[in-house]
């Protein structure tokens, strides 16, 4: 299935497996809806042993005896304005995939993926970086794969070097930066603009210890400002700070949705 957002100021349109048109009001932010995410891995046609391993650890085999991996298994949840929602689980539980579902560089395998609004996904801020080219131009990519326009990408350069401290590096190729240097200036282009849905992989950070300290206000202020907050950590004292939902998910599956509060104490208790 193929999912198609339209980002309006009233509503998103997407469309289902069966090519319906669904609407869904402005302060329903996210819908999924009996959502999967499949991944084929290769033929079983053969009789190796790693054929036999495979067989026993994947969650589907379909009819053309390919082994896949079902990443995500019938996901449904609703996120509304104003949410703040953490994700839990164990590594290979799910997080990431439904980050990336809700970012659209994933399309649901079935069901029904619907998001409304502008996304900014901080899962990786590094993408499409070219050291060859100058930390301009480079910014000139990232706000373009951001999806901002050209004049929204001119309009916030000047404030993200400054934010950088970079001035004088700017037209320089980025192989020549440092790592603290790079970091600076692709953490201050990926928060430089609010968004509706604000996705993030642990929370994001970078530089020494004095741009780290503004590089935390700036991020407590990106959060204060976007409508929904989905942001998935191994650490339940960082969701709990920030989170006021908690989603747990198993093996692919939400195993518990609820206060954060409560859905913590009850992750921690299994573990």
């Amino acid at each position: 299935m193929l999912t198609s957002v339209a980002r309006s100021s009233e509503q998103f349109v997407s469309t289902d497996a069966n090519s319906n048109q669904v609407g869904i009001a402005l302060k329903q932010i996210v819908h999924l809806e009996d959502m999967c995410v499949d991944f084929p891995i290769y033929s079983t046609s053969d009789g190796s042993f790693r054929k036999q391993i495979m067989q026993r650890i994947s969650r589907v085999q379909d009819n053309s005896d390919r082994i896949i991996i079902r990443a995500l298994n019938n996901i449904s949840l609703k996120i509304f304005q104003g949410e703040r929602v953490g994700l839990l689980g164990s590594n290979g539980a799910g997080k990431s995939t439904l980050l990336k579902v809700l970012s659209l560089i994933y399309s649901p395998t079935h069901g029904r993926a619907l998001v409304a609004g502008r996304i900014s996904s901080l899962l990786n801020i590094s993408l499409g970086i070219d050291p060859e080219l100058s930390g301009r131009e480079n910014l000139l990519i990232r706000g373009t794969m951001m999806q901002l326009s050209k004049d929204e990408i001119e309009d916030v350069l000047p404030e993200v070097i400054a934010f950088a401290d970079l001035e004088e590096f700017i037209d320089l190729p980025m192989r020549t930066y440092s790592d603290g240097m790079r970091m600076r200036l692709l953490f201050s282009m990926a928060t430089a603009v609010s968004a509706d849905v604000l996705l993030m992989d642990e929370w994001l950070s970078a530089g020494d210890q004095n741009f780290r300290a503004k590089a935390t206000e700036r991020m407590q202020s990106l959060v204060e400002k976007s409508g929904v907050l989905v942001l998935a950590s191994h650490s339940p004292g960082l969701l709990k700070k920030s989170c006021t939902r908690g989603i747990w998910l198993d093996q692919g599956s939400i195993k518990m949705d609820g206060p954060i509060e409560d859905v913590c104490a009850a992750y921690q208790r299994a573990k």
